[in-house]
């Protein structure tokens, strides 16, 4: 949402190939206006395509991270950290509410032109791209504030709708379905999309997005039902709409949705793991050239990413700090290092015997899932576990653990591929392995169960990629262990620090006021090389004294992040306050419940 420089192009970065001569030589911007534009083909394909950027970028690392969520293990201040805390309160601008109108006007304007142009059957694809393009503003709206105002025209300074109430969240939702069933049936298949112009809108991109939003309003109405809608009058933006039998049709399309992307033939989880040392679910996301990582593989070998916002080093750079960010506030925290799995039984740690525990440094890193080394290790030494003396726990935002997910690789060396600021990889929105995730979840939700069939064309897949047995319904069983808590497992594992993931699923699954009201624990200290161990451990550096909690074997003192007297979220946080700004704009917008 930061990346608004580029959205007065006439032809933008992302389709690199097709319009370099144009990005070199560009039109005046102050030249096009909306009387002279819009009236031939290429001017719909041109504008469509100055949408791409409006997507989320590398530029909002913040929420498209979870900075700050129950997983992360870092302290200091920030929007998404005080927002994990409960602590947000209304400020007097948001851009992610005010550029976001902006960009639905853009969006608007091109959709009301198409409407009167001639040619239409020249123009199908372009209109169907921009519906999706509205219906992804307007569900990142919903996700962030619950109802909005919906405006489908592009407004002048005396439209009725800059002085409107707030639309409910169910009659949004219904105008991003009805988007999104336009631009399922006008979009070209992925395999239609040349390679230059590769990061454009697919069919299969239009149906995975729309099986996210059936998925996130189904679990919404079934767990949070109204509770966050205000009534409309005094508070919120009301429930006009709700119908809960949506529920099971919702989850019902989600299944049919997912299964057309997956049995199209066109995608493939980006499995190398045999040239890259296990590594795969690291060097995913740092994809470049191929001197990105050291098997040489580059951006054409990803059949992974379905919807995505392309980067280019010539033409379209983070421009912000990424490797440097990931770096220090993506560390994980003591919730999410317990969470993977052991490779030889594929149990959780407390229940498997091949856990060795957390005695020496590389101790808790034997026989676990490859994602753990993969995501943790120290991204100048990437793959090498960590060894006794390697990690001195002495303040700061020391708390045990590195990250390494999308950072370039060897980045602050004199080998690093990319200077941070330079990174040019591209950055997911879905990929194959969420839409395996999605299924199983729907199908869990439906049916309260997954046949042995259903977890092998799903789950599985995701679990094989990270090193871990295949699970069955009697595994499962002998085990003591249930399909939800494994699906719910691995959305934490997999989409780590992609999408705004983590906050929207405890959302919508209604548990984020307990997940969040949680203390955040670092490395455990009883009964480890740390415990009273003044070279490698200074109790006095830190702000909180170290805690007990729950661990792999058993309650152990560990490093204490942000104690549970600080971290407040409640249900009155699950929707962002709207701008204070707007609502003295328009006495008819109501606040959120509890601002």
């Amino acid at each position: 949402m930061k990346n608004i420089i580029y959205i007065i192009l006439p032809c933008i970065m992302v389709f690199f190939t097709s319009c370099e001569d144009e990005f070199i030589d560009l039109t005046p911007p102050a030249s096009i206006t909306d009387d002279v534009y819009y009236t031939e083909a290429e001017h719909f394909a041109t504008g469509s395509n100055k949408f791409y950027p409006y997507l989320m970028g590398w530029g909002d690392q913040g929420i498209y991270s979870d900075h700050g969520s129950d997983l992360v293990g870092y302290e200091e201040g920030s929007d998404m950290q005080e927002y994990g805390r409960g602590e947000t309160i209304a400020s007097v601008d948001d851009d992610y509410y005010t550029d976001t109108y902006e960009y639905i006007r853009d969006i608007n304007l091109l959709l009301e032109r198409a409407e009167d142009y001639d040619g239409e059957e020249s123009i199908v694809e372009y209109v169907a791209a921009t519906k999706m393009h509205r219906a992804w503003q307007y569900f990142f709206l919903v996700q962030r504030f619950g109802g909005v105002t919906l405006v489908t025209s592009s407004l002048d300074v005396d439209s009725e709708e800059l002085y409107a109430p707030r639309n409910s969240r169910y009659e949004v939702v219904a105008q991003i379905i009805e988007d999104l069933d336009d631009a399922i049936a006008g979009l070209p298949y992925e395999a239609e999309i040349a390679s230059e112009d590769k990061g454009k809108f697919s069919k299969e991109a239009a149906q995975a997005f729309k099986a996210k939003v059936l998925l996130h309003e189904a679990t919404w109405m079934k767990y949070v039902g109204t509770t966050t809608d205000g009534d409309g009058t005094s508070t919120g933006a009301g429930s006009a709409g709700y119908d809960a039998s949506n529920i099971t049709p919702y989850l019902q399309e989600v299944v049919s949705l997912t299964q057309s992307v997956m049995n199209s033939g066109t995608f493939e989880l980006w499995d190398y793991n045999d040239v890259l040392d296990d590594l795969s679910s690291n060097f995913l996301f740092n994809l470049e050239g191929s001197g990105s990582n050291p098997a040489g593989l580059d951006k054409a070998t990803n059949k992974e990413f379905i919807l995505y916002g392309k980067y280019d080093f010539t033409y379209r750079q983070a421009g912000t700090l990424v490797s440097h960010v990931y770096e220090g506030r993506l560390k994980p925290s003591r919730k999410m290092m317990d969470l993977f799995l052991c490779t030889t039984d594929g149990l959780p740690i407390d229940q498997s015997s091949d856990f060795i525990g957390y005695t020496n440094t590389p101790d808790e890193f034997a026989n676990r899932d490859l994602r753990m080394r993969a995501y943790f290790t120290y991204h100048q030494t990437l793959g090498e576990i960590p060894q006794n003396g390697d990690v001195e726990l002495s303040g700061g935002t020391n708390y045990g653990y590195f990250n390494s997910k999308f950072m370039s690789w060897n980045w602050g060396s004199t080998d690093a591929y990319r200077a941070t600021m330079t990174e040019s990889y591209d950055i997911p929105l879905i990929r194959l392995a969420e839409v395996y995730l999605m299924y199983a979840e729907a199908l869990y939700e439906l049916n309260g169960s997954l046949t042995d069939t259903e977890m092998n064309a799903s789950i599985n897949l995701i679990k094989d990629r990270a090193g871990l047995p295949p699970i069955s319904n009697a595994f499962l069983a002998v085990n003591n262990m249930d399909i939800k808590t494994e699906i719910r497992r691995e959305r934490a594992i997999e989409l780590y620090a992609e999408s705004g993931s983590r906050y929207s699923d405890l959302r919508r699954w209604g548990i984020a006021e307990e997940e969040l009201g949680e203390a955040v624990y670092g490395a455990v200290l009883e009964g480890t090389i740390y415990e009273d161990n003044d070279a490698l451990y200074s109790p006095d550096s830190y702000n909180y004294p170290a805690e007990t909690t729950t661990t792999g074997v058993g309650e152990r003192v560990c490093l204490t992040i942000q104690p549970a007297s600080i971290r407040n979220f409640s249900r009155e946080n699950y929707l962002f306050p709207l701008p204070t700004s707007q609502l003295n704009l328009n006495d008819q917008l109501l606040q959120n419940p509890g601002y």
